[in-house]
C-alpha cells in the first residue's frame, strides 16, 4: 500500500537545472516521497523539459524534479538528465531565425482565410509566440499565383507589398520561399530577386528536393543560378536551403554546389512521414547535415499530435541546439501547443514549461460504402473498383482524369458539437498513386467558399493525413462536408477514396481535476474521458476483484521478458500473453475493452492473425494520458474501426491466429502513437524501442483501476 504522506523538497536542494529527461522507458513515475512506497502522483514522459535539483539526490538515488505544477521525487536510475542547451553560443553567425518560431504558408486555396490579415490573425490567436511567416512567392520562373487562384495569391510585387503591410500590422515578419527548377536559371533568379527586393522581405528559403517538380537542373545549374541570385540580392541577404534530410537523399541534391552560396539549412524533419520517432528523426538530421557546417533550423511536422510536437521542439532546441524552428504548414496544423512554445528559456524555467495540453474529444470516422458516404458517376456507368485496405475496411479507387471528371464522392455526417475539428483522410497502401488528390472542405465558419487541400497520395500511403483544423458550426449548411473527384491533371495514375475522420479538439489546463467523488465521470464538458483501466479478460465480477489478472488467468510471457531464447524468434515481450486453464481451454473466451475509447484497427494482419487496436480516451480528465491498447490473435471481432467502446465492453474472443499459435490473448499498451502508425510493430531485440513505446500492462492497470 502506498503512503499518502509527502516528503517536501529539501531545504538544501540548491538551484534547479533545466534539462531534458531522457527516460529509460516511455514514462517515469513522480512520487510524493523518495521511494516506491510513496504514492504515484504523475508521470514524466520521455524527452520532456524539466527542472531537476542535483543536490537533492538521496543515497537511494531519488531526486527532486519539477515540471510546471507537477513536483515530487523521481528515481534517477531510470532517467538521464541532458542539460538544456538554451542560449549556448553557436559556432555559426547569427541568422534571421534565431529565437524565432515560423510557420510556412503554401497557397491560399489550401486555407480557410480569405485575406492575409485574417490568416495572420488566426496565427496570432492560436500561437502568439509565432513571429515569422514564410510565404511561397515563386515556382520556377512563374509567380505562385499561377498555381493559386485565391485572393491572397502572390501574383507579383504588389501582392508581396500587401502581404508585408498585413504582416507589419500583425507584428509578424515576412519571409519568402520558392521552388527553383534549374531549367531557366536566369529567368528563375530574376523573378526571385524581384520578389526579395521588395521592402519588408526579410530572407529567402529555397526548397530543393530530389523529386519530380523540384530541382531538375543537376549539379551544373546550381552555380549559375546562385550567382544570378547573389548578383541581384547581394552577399548579405540571407538565403536558406530546405531539404529532405534523409541520408539516401543527401548527395542527390548536390550539397557541395549549394554550400558556398547559402547561409542556413532547413531540414524537413517529418517523423510521421518517415515512420520514425521525433528523437530518431532529429538525431538523423544532425548526423546527416551537421557536416554541412551551416546553422540548422529544422522544419517540424505540424500535423503531428501535441505530445510529439512538444517533444520535437524540446529535442531540436534543447538537445541539438537549434536557434530557430519552423512548422509545415498553415492549414494542416493539428495542434497549436507545440507550435506556440517559445524557444528562449525564461528566468523561472519550471514555470516556463507549457501547462496546456490539447486532446481530441468527439470523433467521427466515415468509411466508404458506410453511413455518411455518398458517391456517383457522371457517365452512367459503374466506374469505381473496390478492395480492402490493410487495416480491414473497404475503399474505392479509379483511374485519374486530366480534365473531365467521371466520378465523385462525399463524406458527411452530423457533427456531435460545434468547435474546432481536425479533418484527416486515410490513404491506402495500394491504388493511390496520384500526387494531387484535391479534397474540398465545405461549411467552414468565416468563409462562404470551399477550401481545397491538395494531398500527394503517392507519398502518404497507408496512413492518416490531416487536411487541417477547421472551425465548424453544425447549424451551417454542408458543415464539414468533404468532397473529392477524380480530376488531378495527371494521366495514368490512380486515386483512392478511403475513410475520412473528424476529431474535435479541446484544450484544458493541466491542473484541471474532475469531481473527486466516485464514480468517476466518463464525460467532462462534453469530452469523453477514461474512468480507469481494467483487465481485458475475466467476468465482470472477477475484473472488480483484488488481482489485475482474474483467477485462473496467467501471463505466460510478462512484459520485457526475453522469450524463445536461442531461436530466430528471440525477442523481448511487449505486453502480456494471457492464458486460462490448460492449453486450448481458453479458445473462444471473451475479451473486453480495457478502457473506453475508439477502435482504430480491426483487421487481419499477417502473423498476428486478427488484430485490434483501441485509442483510449484521456485518463480521468480531458488533459490526461492517452494510451493505445492492442489485442492480438483474436477471433470473432465484434467491433470495427471507428466504433466507440466502453470499458468492459465485449469486443472479441481469444483466438489462435488461424492455427499459428496455441490460443491466447496477446495484450499490450503503448503511451505513444506507435499503434496508430504501425499497428503490427514488433521490436524484437530492440530494447530501447520496447521501453520507449510500451508500458507494463500489469503495472499500468494496477495503478489506474476504476
Amino acid at each position: 500500500m502506498s503512503s499518502t504522506n509527502s516528503v517536501p523538497k529539501p531545504p538544501d536542494a540548491g538551484g534547479g537545472v533545466v534539462a531534458v529527461a531522457n527516460t529509460r522507458s516511455a514514462l517515469s513515475n513522480i512520487r510524493r516521497g523518495p521511494g516506491v512506497n510513496y504514492e504515484d502522483i504523475g508521470d514524466i514522459l520521455d524527452n520532456v523539459l524539466v527542472v531537476y535539483y542535483p543536490d537533492s539526490r538521496t543515497e537511494s538515488n531519488w531526486i527532486w524534479v519539477e515540471k510546471g505544477g507537477l513536483k515530487g521525487w523521481l528515481y534517477a536510475g531510470y532517467v538521464e538528465f541532458i542539460d538544456a542547451i538554451g542560449a549556448m553560443p553557436s559556432p555559426h553567425k547569427p541568422t534571421p531565425y534565431d529565437g524565432k518560431v515560423a510557420i510556412w504558408h503554401w497557397k491560399g486555396t489550401t486555407v480557410a482565410e480569405e485575406t492575409a490579415a485574417e490568416l495572420l490573425d488566426t496565427i496570432k490567436q492560436n500561437a502568439p509566440n509565432v513571429s515569422q511567416i514564410w510565404v511561397k512567392v515563386a515556382n520556377g520562373n512563374e509567380w505562385m499565383g499561377n498555381y493559386d487562384s485565391s485572393d491572397i495569391a502572390i501574383n507579383g510585387t504588389s501582392s508581396i507589398d500587401q502581404w508585408v503591410t498585413a504582416c507589419q500590422v500583425a507584428g509578424i515578419e515576412f519571409h519568402a520561399w520558392a521552388v527553383p527548377l534549374g531549367l531557366n536559371v536566369e529567368a528563375e533568379a530574376a523573378i526571385i530577386v524581384e520578389a526579395c527586393k521588395r521592402p519588408g522581405v526579410t530572407s529567402l528559403i529555397l526548397d530543393v528536393e530530389p523529386y519530380d517538380a523540384y530541382w531538375q537542373g543537376g549539379a551544373s545549374a546550381v552555380r549559375p543560378f546562385m550567382l544570378a541570385l547573389r548578383r541581384g540580392l547581394g552577399t548579405r541577404f540571407h538565403i536558406g536551403l530546405s531539404v529532405d534530410p534523409r541520408s539516401q537523399h543527401y548527395h542527390t541534391i548536390f550539397p557541395q554546389e549549394w554550400s558556398p552560396f547559402v547561409d542556413s539549412v532547413h531540414p524537413q524533419a517529418y517523423w510521421n512521414t518517415f515512420r520514425r520517432t521525433p528523437e530518431e528523426t532529429l538525431s538523423s538530421v544532425w548526423t546527416v547535415w551537421g557536416g554541412f557546417d551551416k546553422p540548422i533550423i529544422p522544419v517540424l511536422q505540424g500535423t503531428a499530435v501535441a505530445q510529439e510536437q512538444t517533444e520535437a521542439h524540446t529535442l531540436a532546441t534543447q538537445v541539438h541546439g537549434a536557434k530557430g524552428i519552423s512548422w509545415w504548414r498553415h492549414g494542416v496544423i493539428s495542434h497549436w501547443t507545440g507550435v506556440n512554445t517559445p524557444i528562449e528559456l525564461t528566468s523561472s524555467p519550471a514555470d516556463s514549461i507549457s501547462d496546456i495540453v490539447q486532446n481530441y474529444a468527439d470523433e467521427v470516422t466515415i468509411f466508404p460504402t458506410k453511413q455518411g458516404f455518398r458517391s456517383g458517376t457522371y457517365t452512367g456507368q459503374p466506374e469505381f473498383s473496390a478492395r480492402q485496405n490493410t487495416w480491414g475496411w473497404d475503399y474505392l479507387y479509379v483511374a485519374t482524369e486530366e480534365r473531365t471528371s467521371k466520378v465523385w464522392a462525399e463524406w458527411r455526417d452530423d457533427l456531435p458539437r460545434n468547435g474546432l475539428y481536425e479533418i484527416a483522410v486515410f490513404i491506402p497502401s495500394r491504388k493511390a498513386t496520384t500526387t494531387r488528390a484535391r479534397y474540398k472542405v465545405h461549411g467552414i465558419v468565416g468563409t462562404t467558399t470551399e477550401v481545397v487541400v491538395d494531398i500527394n497520395q503517392n507519398q502518404n500511403r497507408n496512413r492518416w493525413v490531416s487536411l487541417g483544423v477547421f472551425d465548424l458550426d453544425r447549424s451551417m449548411e454542408n458543415a464539414g462536408r468533404v468532397f473529392l473527384n477524380d480530376v488531378t491533371g495527371e494521366p495514368n495514375k490512380e486515386i483512392a477514396f478511403d475513410a475520412v475522420r473528424f476529431r474535435r479538439i479541446v484544450s484544458t489546463p493541466v491542473g484541471y481535476t474532475p469531481a473527486p467523488e466516485p464514480p468517476r465521470p466518463t464525460i467532462i464538458d462534453g469530452v469523453h474521458v477514461a474512468d480507469g483501466y481494467d483487465s481485458p479478460v475475466g467476468t465482470s465480477e472477477q475484473r472488480r476483484g483484488e488481482t489485475v489478472w482474474p483467477p485462473g488467468w496467467r501471463d505466460a510471457s510478462p512484459f520485457g521478458k526475453l522469450y524463445f531464447i536461442g531461436t530466430p524468434s528471440q525477442a523481448y515481450h511487449t505486453g502480456a500473453d494471457l492464458n486460462f486453464g490448460r492449453p486450448y481451454e481458453d479458445r473462444g473466451m471473451a475479451c473486453y475493452a480495457c478502457a473506453s475509447g475508439v477502435v482504430t484497427l480491426a483487421a487481419r494482419m499477417g502473423v498476428w492473425g486478427n488484430l485490434m487496436v483501441i485509442r483510449h480516451d484521456p485518463l480521468y480528465e480531458p488533459s490526461g494520458r492517452v494510451l493505445y491498447s492492442r489485442y492480438g490473435h483474436v477471433q470473432n471481432m465484434r467491433v470495427s474501426a471507428g466504433d466507440r467502446v466502453a470499458r468492459g465492453q465485449r469486443i472479441c474472443e481469444v483466438g489462435d491466429a488461424f492455427g499459428r499459435f496455441v490460443p491466447h490473448l496477446h495484450f499490450d499498451l503503448s503511451p505513444t502513437t506507435l499503434f496508430e502508425t504501425r499497428p503490427s510493430n514488433w521490436p524484437k531485440m530492440d530494447y530501447d524501442l520496447l521501453m520507449a513505446n510500451y508500458v507494463d500492462p500489469l503495472d499500468w492497470i494496477r495503478r489506474h483501476r476504476p
